[in-house]
């Protein structure tokens, strides 16, 4: 292993550790926020979640300008197709019946949650179910794409992107001020050392900034998923594996923005650039959030729920995944990193990912929660 590689599986540990410990502290939960919105009609995890976003905005568009993102837009991003609504609905509906998005799973696993641990197999098993459809789902997305070459709105309008992000930004910030001027910033908690949203939301965005500028690219996860699925199937079926298109292809090419080392990798069982960037931040992530629950004693294997529960968490984990490879990528890499830089396929997942959440609450009401939560919600 070269020092190049071991700099960059030491980045993602320690931002997966940090991250892990910040979202669980603060419950920093995407499918909590959509779920909460549709059930109950609650904004202020939203608010906290646009201000995340902002804050990439500004962050982002200031180091580009300032000539430290050599990578620009980042790897991995491609034209839009209007497939990228479909994966976002199905990423939407799976993320609520999960009770946690691809990351927010991890944190929930790291705290003792078997129901997350559940949707965490489905994750991996949704992944070798794509990997057989691929080819069929790849040519629906090639004859819905459009804009071909365009990755952002500003390279598709061929203007200067801080014309598109300044006047969001200003009026993202007057909103900022009302929120603060009307207390609607802060949640309240009585978990011992909770830590408020809107302050987890600034934390983040500056943890997918450092990784920006260290890894060349904000969080991603989910190819990893994929490439768990991979090596399992291996072990049985390896004729098949080397079969598949989707675990032959090798999307992530580039040239690492610190080391200048050229990086390669895909979904195959094999060890690549995907295997030492998103295998040590899956690990940060549970473990920091594992630590976390630990040094407040709120650590616990809890695992006696109804089985519908698991079913769902189950069935959400398999939709989180197929979802998440039909776009491509998960609500963490579009949302915290894609829209930030005005990806236009961000923009099509948020639109799928919206009605994905309704239709994932209202299956949650009607299938899965307990009668009294019924009544009481």
């Amino acid at each position: 292993m070269t020092p190049a590689i071991l700099f960059i599986i030491i980045v993602n540990l320690a931002l997966g550790l940090v991250a892990g410990a910040i979202m669980y502290r603060s419950d920093f939960c995407v499918a909590g926020m959509f779920r909460d919105f549709f059930l109950f009609r609650k904004t202020v995890m939203l608010r906290s979640l646009l201000l995340l976003v902002i804050s990439s905005m500004v962050l982002f568009e200031t180091l580009r300008r300032a000539g430290l993102l050599p990578l620009y837009p980042f790897p991995l991003l491609g034209s839009p197709s209007l497939a990228n609504i479909a994966g976002g609905m199905i990423f939407g509906t799976g993320m609520v019946l999960a009770g946690g998005c691809v990351v927010g799973t991890l944190y929930k696993m790291g705290g003792g949650s078997m129901i997350s641990a559940t949707a965490f197999i489905g994750l991996i098993i949704g992944s070798g179910i794509y990997a057989e459809i691929h080819p069929w789902w790849a040519a629906v997305s090639m004859k819905l794409s459009f804009l071909p070459g365009h990755i952002t709105l500003p390279q598709a309008l061929g203007c200067d992107p801080m014309l598109l992000l300044l006047p969001v930004i200003m009026l993202s910030a007057f909103l900022f001020y009302r929120w603060r001027k009307n207390h609607r910033w802060v949640v309240a908690s009585p978990a011992e050392g909770h830590l408020q949203p809107w302050k987890a939301a600034l934390f983040l965005a500056m943890l997918g900034t450092l990784s920006y500028v260290l890894i060349g690219m904000p969080f991603g996860i989910t190819t990893a998923y994929a490439k768990v699925a991979a090596h399992l199937t291996n072990f049985t079926a390896p004729a098949h594996v080397s079969q598949l298109a989707f675990y032959n292809a090798v999307p992530l090419n580039y040239t690492a923005p610190i080391s200048g080392i050229e990086l390669h990798g895909g979904a195959g069982p094999f060890f690549d650039a995907i295997s030492y960037i998103q295998f040590p931040l899956i690990a940060g992530i549970v473990l920091g959030a594992m630590i976390a629950a630990i040094r407040i004693d709120e650590f616990k294997v809890y695992f006696r729920v109804p089985a519908r529960q698991y079913v769902s968490a189950l069935t959400g984990g398999i939709l989180l995944a197929l979802g998440s490879r039909m776009t491509p990528g998960c609500n963490i890499w579009h949302l915290f990193g894609g829209i930030p830089i005005l990806n236009i396929q961000s923009f099509l997942f948020l639109i799928g990912i919206i009605p994905g959440s309704y239709m994932g609450s209202r299956i949650l009401v009607a299938l899965v929660l307990p009668r009294r939560t019924k009544v009481s919600a």
